[in-house]
């Protein structure tokens, strides 16, 4: 973060962890969804845990001494922070920390390493950040750059549906479709009978395939979107 806060870089990505980490003079413009992670503490795996107290004058090894220190500072708890630059995990293994503080994904390595999560004190994911004086030019330009990438994201986000449906179940269908606004309904050549078309959300997807075939919903198409503006 400090390349964007000196300008050698107008905006970058990163983790929001080392944002707040470095504590810079940056603007985090948007969270991007992906690179998600927790900075947790864990302890020897034998040690009984029964709260924050626990690390009360205890020695707590990471490399990210500011958010732990703000973190325990906040809680009114006094700990020892030792900074190290690397395989946080072996701290208390060679007796350098009683506990640790540190990225988890699924935890494999501190089970590797006799350990134990207690606390996630941190969720993070990659975030987009700028510098602070953005002048006028490239702030359009970074405005352009997010409407894109939110074009992107909602595309993926979301599936183009098509349907088939007797006339008499459109009402009940267009109900259960979430769409942008309503669907789309189109006369088939067979008399009674109508195509729908409407955008379904990802997350949602199986649950509404579900009520329009029990609908009436027949020959059911759906499309990846390359691009979504709304």
């Amino acid at each position: 973060p400090q390349y964007v806060e000196q300008g050698v870089a107008d905006i970058g990505i990163l983790g929001e962890n080392e944002v707040w980490e470095k504590d810079k003079q940056v603007k985090v413009i948007k969270q991007l969804g992906f690179a998600q992670c927790k900075l947790s503490l864990a302890i020897p795996k034998d040690e009984q845990y029964e709260g924050l107290h626990y690390f009360e004058n205890k020695k707590i090894a990471t490399s990210y001494p500011k958010i732990l220190q703000g973190f325990f500072d906040k809680k009114n708890i006094a700990v020892t922070v030792e900074e190290i630059g690397g395989s946080v995990e072996i701290a208390t293994g060679i007796g350098l920390a009683d506990a640790i503080f540190d990225i988890v994904s699924t935890g494999s390595t501190l089970l590797m390493n006799g350990l134990k999560e207690v606390e996630v004190l941190f969720r993070s994911e990659a975030v987009l950040i700028a510098n602070s004086n953005l002048e006028s030019g490239k702030q359009a330009i970074l405005e352009q750059l997010l409407f894109r990438m939110q074009s992107v994201k909602q595309a993926a986000e979301n599936k183009y549906i098509l349907l088939n449906a007797p006339n008499s179940a459109i009402q009940q269908i267009s109900a259960v479709l979430p769409g942008m606004k309503s669907p789309t309904v189109l006369p088939l050549v067979e008399e009674g009978w109508s195509s729908l078309h409407s955008v379904i959300k990802e997350d949602q997807f199986w649950e509404v395939i579900d009520q329009i075939k029990q609908l009436g919903a027949q020959g059911i198409l759906v499309v990846p979107i390359e691009k979504m503006i709304i």
